[in-house]
């Protein structure tokens, strides 16, 4: 290949580049423009392995685990802890309850625990990884040495539910492909084990956190669609304080509405069909701390009570 072609090749290469991380990058500041930077609680549920392929490491656990790191790298959700680790909190919470541990300031307690807005889960529907081509290679305690070409693919189905309603409110199908040629270092499945970041420099790791990529790219983008809402936790004289403060991403200065929760549901079958607020007022922060903003009123100060819905104008 002349050096002139190989030139803009690389030049078109790095053009395309640029091009989708400026649609990645416009997607999330669109949302985080729309809620105002304010950030969600949200829990990565286990991941469903539906594909045909078996082996010695967990497709899906491992998936959940790339894409949970990715959604915290944002910066634009709180990320919970996985199942597994809430129960284990919760285990935890009920032992220091039974009168059996030594009582203190930092003693687990029972609800104390943040709770999710959004679900994230999802399904693995196709996994194949496959080595063909070149002189192969040698395998020595699970670490594989070798030549040729390495290919994996894998596709998924992302949900995102509502934890109120345990709707589904949005959903997308995601895939990631990666090839690897000449010498190449990877993990057999025999022996695989907890190392992540050799996982990430395989085929297969490169196709799961290219699907990943678009998964949390889909993520970040419907937070646009889904209200951002907060509650009055206290009145004291002019000053309100909410329940949201620096950790979900509220500033000094911003402002919101204030009034009563409506909800409406179905008659016949209790669903909830929608929730509404009838504002009776407006506060603006003074000063934020981690978990709670302190606010004055600038409307309707004499109406504006604890547990009142707060939202964005």
């Amino acid at each position: 290949m002349s050096d002139r072609r190989w030139s803009r090749l690389v030049t078109v290469a790095l053009g395309l580049g640029l091009w989708a991380a400026s649609l990645a990058g416009g997607a999330a500041a669109r949302a985080d423009e729309a809620q105002g930077g304010l950030r969600y609680t949200v829990a990565v549920t286990k991941f469903e392995n539906r594909s045909n392929w078996s082996g010695q490491w967990a497709l899906a656990d491992t998936f959940g685990a790339i894409l949970t790191d990715a959604l915290q790298q944002t910066g634009r959700v709180i990320v919970l802890g996985e199942a597994d680790m809430r129960r284990a909190a919760m285990a935890e919470q009920d032992f220091s309850a039974s009168g059996r541990v030594v009582q203190g300031a930092k003693t687990p307690r029972i609800g104390q625990m943040t709770p999710a807005q959004l679900l994230v889960k999802g399904e693995i529907t196709h996994f194949e990884a496959s080595t063909g081509g070149g002189s192969g290679g040698i395998s020595v305690m699970g670490l594989r040495l070798g030549g040729g070409k390495e290919t994996a693919e894998i596709r998924a189905v992302i949900y995102v539910v509502d934890s109120t309603t345990g709707m589904v409110v949005a959903s997308k199908r995601v895939a990631g492909k990666a090839s690897k040629r000449s010498f190449s270092v990877g993990f057999s499945d025999r022996n695989w084990g907890a190392d992540l970041a050799g996982f990430r420099k395989t085929s297969a790791g490169e196709a799961v956190e290219k699907a990943v990529d678009e998964a949390v790219a889909f993520i970040i983008g419907q937070l646009e669609e889904i209200p951002w809402t907060g509650s009055v936790v206290l009145v004291k004289g002019e000053k309100v304080y909410i329940n949201r403060g620096e950790r979900e991403g509220v500033r000094v200065g911003q402002t919101f509405l204030v009034g009563q929760r409506e909800e409406l549901r179905d008659p016949d079958t209790g669903e909830l069909l929608d929730v509404s607020l009838e504002p009776v007022g407006k506060i603006q922060v003074l000063r934020v701390k981690k978990k709670i903003a302190i606010c004055k009123a600038l409307e309707g100060a004499d109406r504006i009570a604890r547990g009142m819905m707060v939202t964005l104008p």
